[in-house]
């Protein structure tokens, strides 16, 4: 386990700039503690100060997750971000999309959000901006990309792709046996 590099670093403040921007520095200094990113086996961790310490002590082929994964770098050094930091993500988010209770279930089986299913979205959303996608009782589903701006979206047919899919809570059990 190691400090992430510049050029790691960057790739990935970009990525949760995209969702959540500015509001980085909240996910570091928190109220009860520092927290930090660290990479292990190329996944990077988010964990607190005191828990780094502690991790230190573990031996390297030992210790399987030191926190809580935000994503991982992929063979051509792009960053992706995981589903698991969603809980992290959701709080800070500055667009949202709520879908319908219909529509819950297809973006859970890992489809798009189309504009039928599209509950609400947040005021001055850009195309190609970072979502969370919420559920219509503010529960995160999950994150992906607004395919459409917020004024587009008001106007296009239903079946038209407002949101693209990048990570939901489905995948916990879609893919259970390579999440760590």
């Amino acid at each position: 386990m190691r400090p992430l590099t510049e050029a790691e670093t960057r790739a990935v403040f970009e990525k949760l700039g995209k969702y959540i921007g500015e509001n980085i520095q909240l996910l570091v200094d928190r109220p009860d503690g520092t927290y930090c990113f660290r990479l292990h086996r190329e996944r990077v961790f988010y964990l607190s100060e005191k828990l780094l310490k502690l991790a230190a002590s573990v031996p390297r082929d030992s210790l399987v997750a030191p926190g809580s994964c935000f994503g991982k770098f992929t063979k051509s050094h792009k960053f992706r971000l995981s589903v698991t930091a969603l809980d992290f993500l959701a709080p800070y988010a500055k667009y949202k999309v709520w879908v319908k209770p219909g529509s819950e279930q297809s973006f859970l089986y890992g489809n798009h959000v189309l504009k039928s299913g599209l509950g609400r979205i947040t005021e001055n959303t850009a195309q190609y901006q970072g979502v969370v996608v919420y559920s219509m009782a503010d529960v995160p589903l999950g994150f992906g990309v607004a395919a459409k701006s917020t004024q587009e979206c008001r106007k296009v047919d239903p079946l038209a792709i407002v949101v693209f899919h990048q990570a939901d809570v489905g995948e916990y059990v879609r893919n259970e046996e390579t999440l760590t």
